[in-house]
């Protein structure tokens, strides 16, 4: 069962921690629910961070998708984090890598 977390590291900046496998099933909607709560608090910067994560599926990347949507619709901003291998590999195949901000690490995604 995956993981979400979430904490705020500086005001209106938000990072979203998910770990473990995200497949169909495994509290996808979790995601949506979280990310118009975090815009509704007044979030303008969410970071997904996706290092502890070894596999999506076409689920889950649809609720990125979705989350993408929310997140430009508040004029905020939305950057993943710490994706890799087989988890990149999917965003690029599916050509999200050119829509999404990917940094190597959060550190990175929190920068500018």
């Amino acid at each position: 069962m995956p993981e979400v977390t979430h904490k705020e590291v500086a005001p209106g900046t938000v990072v979203v921690s998910l770990s473990g496998k995200l497949m169909i099933g495994t509290a996808s909607g979790e995601v949506v629910s979280l990310v118009e709560s975090l815009l509704r608090s007044g979030a303008r910067k969410i970071v997904f961070d996706l290092s502890g994560v070894p596999n999506i599926d076409s689920t889950w990347i649809g609720q990125i998708i979705a989350v993408y949507g929310k997140i430009a619709d508040a004029n905020a901003e939305m950057r993943i984090a710490g994706a890799a291998g087989h988890v990149l590999h999917t965003f690029h195949i599916s050509q999200l890598d050119s829509i999404f901000q990917f940094r190597g690490s959060v550190e990175e995604a929190l920068q500018d």
